[in-house]
């Protein structure tokens, strides 16, 4: 392309160049001929006022010898009354150029040897004089060569400045159009990093945006898949919960051994396939437009299952705040993972008889659903939440609390971790209704007194988030 640019502004310019100087040229020789004849009339001029007055032959020949340059004028005088025909100064022009020229009473040129000559008929009392004023042809020519030379210098400037301004404008246009070509290149080979410079002409600046919006989708549809297989593996760790929790009272019998060490060692494989997975992080897209589940219908299903498991150890359980539908904006099997991921954690970290309970509460802007327990506790909360965004500490994959993140923030909430009234753990759920900002900070204090009066009607055990 820069080439062909080159070469069509090339021949352009070409074509304009001798449009325009060769015209302009023959112009020039032709007012150079011009102003070499009207000098010629003007010399002829001198004369006439001196063959107006006299017609001595000796005043007539100072008067041509002074008026002209050297011996470039002559005067051809007619013959008359007992007057023969005469010839003043050097004349060059044939006697039969001279005699049409006096009957035909107008001046003329005409071709001698070194150049022409200008003959200028004179009516005066004595008869038509003829004035002969020799041009040579460097005066014609005078000045023609060099004005030649500058057209010529100025149309191979011309020239050599368009093919400069099509090189760079070949070059603006073609690395654009290379560093795109590079990019799908790279992309194609697997490197999802390759982006393009969003520079150029207008046309190749868009090509480039959607060539960069196409790379970050392709990114996020990667990363998606990934994630989506990471959700998948960890939804497997709630019923791997139940058969180590159901291994465990198997007694001390070989069988019950190795029940217990192929579950352990699945577990061992479902971490492994979600660290795998998990190479990229996306953000979870937030459910659009009339899209949502009933919050405490889901809470109520999914604690009938804990539940069960809660019974076999011994585990107090109390449910506050489902007795009526509660919307929130995620989808049903999303906020049944994160519930499955929250209550996974309190039977794998918390140790058998420890009681818990979740709290689903509906304030003006945002439905806050509460897990705590009466465990051990969680001593350093940002440490829990820095290792739910996969630092992958031994016994965790870190998953289950970022789950639960994501599922808050494509909301725009978000999750705190503090401590419970039953002495262990207490994660606070914030799930930002749609159409509504989130809270201002100097907003907490009000919906906490807004739950707090709330937990003082239906009994619930939550006093703080």
């Amino acid at each position: 392309m820069r080439w062909a640019l080159v070469k069509v502004c090339l021949a352009v310019t070409a074509m304009v160049v001798v449009a325009f100087a060769v015209p302009l040229g023959l112009v020039i020789k032709e007012m150079a001929r011009d102003r070499a004849f009207s000098n010629a009339e003007r010399e002829a001029a001198v004369v006439v006022p001196a063959l107006s007055i006299t017609t001595d032959r000796g005043e007539l020949e100072r008067v041509v010898a002074s008026a002209g340059s050297g011996d470039d004028m002559a005067v051809h005088l007619p013959a008359g009354e007992g007057r023969p025909a005469a010839r003043l100064g050097r004349p060059r022009a044939a006697g039969s150029d001279v005699e049409a020229v006096r009957a035909l009473g107008r001046a003329s040129t005409a071709g001698v040897p070194g150049g022409s000559v200008l003959l200028q008929p004179v009516a005066l009392g004595l008869g038509t004089v003829v004035i002969e004023v020799y041009v040579p042809e460097v005066e014609v020519s005078n000045g023609v060569a060099t004005a030649w030379a500058v057209l010529a210098g100025v149309g191979v400037a011309l020239i050599i400045g368009s093919v400069a301004v099509a090189d760079r404008l070949g070059v603006r246009m073609v690395r654009p159009a290379r560093r795109l070509a590079e990019g799908a290149h790279e992309l194609g080979e697997g490197k999802l990093g390759a982006r393009v410079p969003e520079e150029g002409p207008a046309e190749l600046r868009l090509a480039a945006v959607a060539f960069n919006s196409m790379a970050d989708q392709v990114v996020q549809l990667l990363a998606n898949e990934r994630e989506l297989a990471a959700d998948l593996s960890h939804r497997l760790r709630t019923p791997l919960t139940v058969l180590r929790l159901n291994a465990a009272s198997l007694g001390d019998s070989p069988a019950a051994e190795q029940t217990r060490a192929a579950v352990a060692q699945l577990e061992r494989e479902v971490d492994t396939i979600i660290r795998t997975a998990r190479e990229a992080k996306p953000q979870t897209a937030a459910a659009g437009p009339g899209a949502g589940c009933d919050a405490a219908e889901v809470v109520r299903e999914r604690m009938a299952f804990w539940s069960a498991l809660a019974e076999d150890e011994d585990r107090t359980v109390r449910v506050a705040g489902v007795d009526r539908p509660v919307r929130v904006p995620v989808a049903r099997a999303d906020l049944a993972a994160a519930l499955d991921a929250l209550l996974g954690n309190v039977f794998r970290h918390t140790p058998e008889g420890a009681a818990f309970a979740v709290d689903v509460h509906d304030a003006e802007d945002a439905v806050i659903v509460l897990v705590s327990d009466a465990g051990p506790g969680i001593p350093d909360p940002e440490a829990a939440m820095a290792r739910g965004r996969g630092s992958g500490n031994t016994g965790s994959t870190g998953l289950g609390l970022d789950i639960v993140r994501r599922l808050a923030e494509s909301t725009g909430g978000d999750v705190r971790i503090g401590s419970s009234v039953l002495g262990g753990t207490e994660v606070r759920v914030r799930l930002q209704l749609s159409g509504h900002e989130p809270p201002r900070r100097g907003h907490r204090g009000a919906v906490r007194r807004r739950r707090a009066g709330r937990q003082r009607r239906s009994g619930s055990v939550f006093p703080r988030a």
